[in-house]
């Protein structure tokens, strides 16, 4: 496992969630690295969505892993001399093949992020559906699949997530929180009842006790002013000393370092 500590002490100028062409971003990897070196970075670390035992337009196919990994080693005997370049993964966790899964033992990562984007449907459990994305979309589904119950959507999440957690196989836990964007444009309020912050805040205990990094992820708050992690858990960081990373999750190079350096300073406010 990469020593984070060491690498965000020595500059507040790294990413260490990135998309690449192989899932969803939006350019070459290259582009990414030239746009980091660009602003000062001293690490990038790449992130593509893992592959999942079924179709999924956001995620990486098996056979894009080695090509994936392939590109990582040219990146780095070209720009290597100027910024540090990692082979991470975006693990989505679907039960039996979330980041603990025994495929993942043979991939020479870097680094793992475990994160929950899918979560059953209400009505075929071996069914998952992705509650990630743009707010239109979800809508959708919580009619189509989850029978406008977005309290139990919420709490299917955060159960997704202990799960995870206690299965371990991965080293940083990706925007913990993330289900309470949809969910406050859905029912406004929720995220701030005590039910809500009691199942955030017994993610964070399992957090800790399985000593993970915690992800503070930046993409949703140049348009929605939310962070995952939101920063009214600043306290709950500060209460365990928990290491932190500040993420842009970009999809796009000129999205880089959109909102981490905000989002340092809202946390350290807070």
């Amino acid at each position: 496992m990469i020593d984070f500590k060491k690498v965000i002490t020595q500059s507040p100028l790294y990413n260490f969630h990135t998309h690449t062409q192989y899932c969803d971003g939006h350019a070459p990897m290259e582009n990414f690295v030239i746009e980091a070196i660009s602003q000062g970075f001293i690490a990038l670390g790449f992130t593509p969505h893992s592959p999942l035992p079924f179709e999924s337009s956001c995620n990486m196919t098996r056979a894009s892993v080695p090509l994936y990994l392939d590109e990582v080693k040219r990146l780095r005997c070209i720009y290597g001399d100027r910024i540090a370049i990692y082979a991470g993964m975006e693990i989505d966790y679907v039960d039996d093949f979330g980041p603990s899964a025994g495929y993942y033992d043979d991939v020479p990562l870097d680094y793992r992020i475990g994160s929950v984007h899918f979560i059953p449907s209400f009505d075929n459990p071996s069914q998952y559906i992705d509650i990630d994305g743009r707010f239109a979309r979800f809508k959708e589904k919580m009619g189509q699949y989850f029978h406008g119950d977005i309290e139990r959507v919420v709490r299917s999440y955060f159960t997704q997530s202990m799960a995870m957690v206690q299965a371990g196989g991965f080293d940083v836990i990706g925007h913990l929180d993330k289900i309470g964007l949809n969910a406050s444009l859905y029912s406004p309020g929720i995220d701030q009842e005590e039910w809500y912050k009691q199942l955030v805040n017994e993610l964070f205990e399992a957090v800790m006790d399985h000593h993970l990094v915690v992800e503070v992820n930046s993409k949703a708050l140049a348009e929605h002013h939310r962070l995952f992690p939101d920063v009214g858990y600043a306290d709950l960081l500060c209460k365990y000393d928990v290491p932190v990373l500040f993420n842009s999750d970009a999809h796009y190079p000129a999205l880089i370092n959109a909102g981490r350096m905000e989002a340092m300073r809202l946390f350290s406010a807070g």
